[in-house]
């Protein structure tokens, strides 16, 4: 899509459409299947065009004939003239056919969830009584959520400009700076947001630097940065005189930091480098602060990214724990005496047998304080102590601007690691 499409109407189908299909993918696509004699011998695109169409037939409200129509047009102008005809009749068949295919397919959890089977027996496994709230949960349309710089504009005067704008939006009662929209709008049409008064950027990841507790003067790093939203949110807690560096290991996505942090008009050290080796970027001086938001199977945040269902395989998550743990031991070097670390629960299945998967870091103490945190202290020899901080989140949809309730019986899905260097 060309530069000046971006933001208009059609980029928005297009994503809707995009999203939609691969939300529903691996329900769509057995359905298909059935209706094709040799579905391996079915090229890929001809594939994603008959899931496509699919998905518009199922879920959108456009007449299943004009989509069977629009689909054969896309086979030829997409230069799959031979296939138009195998287009036509599979789709044609599908409009008539699909309740009772979907009756077969829908027996199966993960294909009426549209999930992988590894990642529903992990999640039924972790939360028996919760595991089907939290699929359904996942093809849940996510909301659009702003992080207002309330060094600039407070909440409520920002909520009055939006009311201005014709834009319904709501206070999150958790975290300080969130207004969520009722509807979801292009950014140009947030007020402010070219001059940096505002950024999207979902509720809980705003509770990182909030609990970082950063304050002017302080030395701040925040590791695995990219695209930048902790790092616009730390400059603005910490203020005119922030000290704070930015690193990632991907160059593309560092010049997404850069970005990010021009549209914001703050200002950050930015480079390239991996966290798991201080040497790339770190000039010795130890930080006060240091966010870490290692890698992870992304699986807490599939509803606003679908395609990690079909993406991300069980056997990638031992080599993901590994560069978590790499990443957290490197970054405990670079901590001040008396400094603290904050990471990020990060996106797993829980094990049932609810040990520390690094037994290296020994449980100290821990106690429950009022509300849906509770704090855990770890302590790693006689030198280093960790301190969890975590949010427990009911699974599945938030009611709209409600506190969230503890669950005893599961760690949540927004838990936050605070490491103190004592």
């Amino acid at each position: 899509m060309n530069r000046r499409a971006r933001g208009s109407p059609e980029e928005s189908a297009v994503r809707a459409i995009a999203l939609g299909t691969l939300r529903w993918y691996l329900r769509l696509l057995p359905a298909l299947e059935e209706l094709l004699e040799r579905p391996a011998a079915v090229a890929p695109p001809v594939r994603a065009l008959l899931t496509v169409a699919a998905h518009q037939v199922e879920y959108s409200r456009n007449a299943p004939e004009a989509t069977v129509h629009a689909a054969v047009d896309a086979s030829r102008l997409g230069g799959m003239t031979r296939a138009s005809g195998l287009v036509n009749a599979v789709l044609r068949r599908f409009v008539g056919e699909r309740a009772a295919l979907f009756v077969r397919i829908d027996a199966s959890l993960p294909a009426r969830t549209a999930h992988p089977a590894w990642l529903v027996e992990r999640i039924s496994g972790a939360w028996p009584q919760q595991g089907v709230e939290l699929l359904v949960a996942n093809n849940a349309h996510p909301p659009m959520t702003l992080r207002v710089d309330l060094s600039r504009v407070g909440r409520k005067e920002y909520l009055a400009l939006l009311a201005e704008a014709s834009i319904d939006a709501y206070e999150i009662q958790w975290s300080k700076s969130a207004i969520t929209l009722n509807h979801p709008v292009p950014v140009n049409r947030l007020p402010g947001f070219s001059e940096g008064a505002v950024s999207v950027q979902d509720a809980g990841a705003q509770l990182a630097a909030e609990l970082l507790q950063v304050s002017p003067g302080m030395r701040v790093l925040d590791t695995c940065a990219a695209p930048g939203g902790k790092t616009g949110h730390l400059l603005e807690l910490v203020g005119p005189d922030a000290d704070v560096t930015a690193v990632d290991i991907d160059a593309d996505r560092v010049a997404l930091i850069h970005a990010n942090l021009e549209r914001l008009q703050r200002t950050a050290r930015v480079c390239v480098g991996d966290a798991r080796e201080p040497a790339t970027f770190w000039d010795g001086r130890p930080f006060d602060r240091i966010l870490v938001d290692a890698p992870c199977s992304s699986t807490g945040v599939i509803r606003r990214h679908p395609d990690i269902k079909l993406l991300r395989r069980s056997t990638d998550v031992p080599a993901l724990v590994d560069t978590q743990r790499a990443i957290l031991e490197a970054a405990v070097t670079m901590l001040a005496a008396g400094a603290s670390q904050l990471s990020p629960r990060l996106s797993r299945p829980r094990r049932r047998c609810g040990q520390p998967r690094c037994q290296r870091w020994r449980r100290a103490r821990s106690h429950n304080t009022s509300g849906s945190s509770f704090f855990r202290v770890l302590r790693r020899g006689p030198t280093a102590s960790i301190m969890l901080v975590s949010k427990r989140q009911r699974p599945g949809p938030d009611v709209a601007g409600s506190p969230v309730r503890p669950q005893r019986k599961s760690r949540g899905l927004s838990l936050y690691r605070c490491y103190a260097r004592i």
